[in-house]
């Protein structure tokens, strides 16, 4: 048996197809606490985890990131009450790791350890605390002799640049991703200087993720690869944006974070298969070489990227081909929903040209509260 590529000789080659959501979508099915977003679901309800994996799999990823986010001993403190706690970092981190593993080697996938913000760089506590905090982690990912690691959802450059120099202790690839909107860094540190920064560190892979959605995400890597042009330097590229529209929270330090409707009512806002095939080839014409989803991204989000990008990636297509048919096919024009309209919905033009309504004739384009009441008080 041959041995397996690694990340960077599958990325020489092509695009990668990262996972989608985790602790969201553990969330929605009822496995994980909104609020805390800490994922005791890897010890407490390990199917789920297992099986969420295997979806993203099946929808074809090419990775399996660790189901790690928010897995730091001091992150468990700040989000609960003491006497909720009853996991450490280290055991959340090895059941992940098993897990992810299990799931990857079932279909030759590379298992990535993922590393979170921790709250004591935000709380002032010190650099070796935070040190210590990073170090706990990548420990555990080198007993799993994962294949690489990711720094992600960081919104201070400083911190990114400490956590860059724990992982390289682990002498393996790593990407480094921020949550990165129009306005930069949390402390305005712009988009281009932190892409300068974080590709210095001697990371393999830098981009974006989380909190902004894909027009958003895709400006921002544009002056990303702009900038390291500039500077002469060439990690690949990686974006992973929400599986939602939020274009009013553009310049937005918190993103989606500050809408209204989070984290209950965002339903409205997630995007079709047909816009993430849309936003799929513009990040691998872009330059993007790592392509997958944040928050709201479910498996079917994913295999639309895989879909859309099989030419580049030799024909390659997820194991679900059978039974999701991009842009109708076949069956379109021979059932019964052909007369809808008129067979159209077999052809990539019709979907690429449909603008799909909302079926909610008295919601906004934007979020809006008219006033404290509930509208099922009023009916009722």
């Amino acid at each position: 048996m041959s041995e397996k590529k690694g990340i960077l000789e599958r990325l020489a080659e092509g695009p990668v197809i990262g996972d989608g959501s985790m602790i969201f979508t553990l969330e929605r099915r009822g496995y994980a606490k909104a609020g805390p977003w800490t994922p005791e679901a890897t010890v407490e309800y390990p199917d789920a985890v297992l099986q969420l994996h295997r979806e993203f799999v099946r929808a074809g990823a090419d990775v399996v990131q660790t189901c790690t986010f928010y897995a730091s001993d001091g992150r468990l403190t700040y989000a609960q009450d003491k006497n909720e706690i009853t996991h450490t970092s280290v055991e959340l981190n090895d059941a992940a790791c098993k897990l992810a593993r299990k799931a990857a080697d079932e279909n030759g996938c590379l298992v990535c350890g993922g590393i979170s913000p921790v709250p004591a760089f935000a709380q002032k506590k010190g650099e070796s605390i935070v040190r210590r905090e990073f170090s706990k982690q990548i420990e555990v990912y080198r007993k799993h002799d994962v294949d690489f690691v990711m720094c992600e959802f960081f919104n201070d450059i400083r911190e990114v640049e400490i956590c860059a120099s724990e992982m390289k202790k682990l002498k393996k690839p790593f990407a480094l991703s921020m949550r990165l909107g129009v306005m930069g860094d949390v402390n305005g540190v712009s988009v281009e200087e932190c892409a300068i920064r974080m590709a210095k560190t001697g990371a393999d892979i830098i981009g974006n993720n989380c909190i902004y959605d894909v027009n958003t995400s895709l400006k921002v890597i544009k002056r990303v690869k702009e900038a390291l042009e500039k500077e002469d330097l060439h990690p690949y590229l990686l974006c992973q944006p929400l599986g939602m529209h939020c274009p009013e929270t553009e310049t937005s330090q918190m993103g989606y974070l500050s809408l209204p409707e989070f984290p209950f009512a965002l339903d409205p806002r997630v995007m079709t298969r047909i816009e993430v095939h849309e936003f799929a080839r513009k990040a691998w014409k872009l330059g993007v070489r790592y392509i997958g989803g944040c928050c709201g991204f479910e498996p079917h989000l994913i295999a639309a990227i895989s879909q859309e990008l099989a030419p580049e990636r030799g024909g390659k297509q997820p194991p679900i081909r059978d039974m999701m048919q991009a842009f109708g096919g076949v069956f379109f024009k021979k059932s019964a929903v052909s007369n809808i309209a008129s067979g159209k919905q077999s052809s990539r033009e019709y979907w690429c040209g449909l603008k799909a309504g909302t079926g909610r004739p008295y919601n906004p384009a934007l979020s809006q509260i008219l006033d404290n009441k509930f509208q099922f008080d009023k009916d009722n």
